[in-house]
């Protein structure tokens, strides 16, 4: 899987680059601000670009804002956005599009070898991926329509929301595919989510999520 990194701290940036490669992964490229990645990325196409949210000039939004261009203008290229703090606002605009193959990660996921691979990984397949912390930030708030849910649809829920996969739900919850199945199509019904293709659907049940959340945030 070939990577593109676009981090502003050189150290940091150089410290990713040796855990992808040790892992397994080409890391292509590097970049210290927001439109040498877009250089980057028109040039090798990457399979994944992961992007600081603040970046050079202005420390504001310029990574957020320039995943967003690189999901709109190479779908083949995944985007996985790393952030300091916890902000689920940001995570909301940047799946908004309802794109697959974007996630959201906090930085000291990073240090966490096995985390910060497998979430790579999984989005370079195409996945949706949130990071734990700002999916438990968010279950914390009542809210709705996530009050409605079970105890255990909102551990699906979770799930869903880091971008496990069914099997990968029915492993960590010691639940039968069956059951896990049937909590994911009530989930889809609280939410009032229509019959649709089940990716597109768990996409849009992440999304409500994020942006109930968003309000009480």
């Amino acid at each position: 899987m070939r990577v593109v990194i676009a981090e502003d701290s050189l150290l940091f940036r150089e410290g990713m680059a040796r855990l992808l490669t040790e892992a397994g992964f080409e890391v292509v490229a590097q970049a210290g601000d927001a439109d040498e990645l877009r250089i980057l990325v028109e040039r090798h196409r990457p399979d994944v670009a992961i992007v600081d949210i603040r970046m050079p000039p202005g420390y504001g939004k310029e990574g957020l804002t320039a995943a967003q261009e690189i999901r709109s203008r190479y779908p083949g290229t995944a985007v996985l956005v790393l952030s300091q703090y916890v902000e689920p606002q940001y995570a909301i605009t940047l799946l908004s599009t309802g794109a697959t193959g974007t996630g959201y990660l906090l930085k000291d996921r990073v240090v966490q070898l096995t985390d910060f691979t497998d979430a790579v990984r999984r989005v370079g397949r195409g996945d949706l991926v949130i990071d734990p912390a700002v999916v438990a930030q968010i279950l914390d708030r009542p809210r709705s329509p996530v009050d409605q849910l079970s105890g255990r649809e909102r551990d699906v829920l979770e799930l869903m929301a880091q971008g496990r996969s069914n099997q990968s739900i029915t492993d960590s919850l010691v639940l039968s595919p069956k059951t896990v199945e049937a909590h994911v199509r009530s989930i889809f019904h609280k939410f009032g989510l229509p019959p649709a293709p089940d990716d597109h659907r768990r996409v849009r049940a992440v999304l409500m999520f994020l942006r109930s959340a968003d309000r009480v945030l």
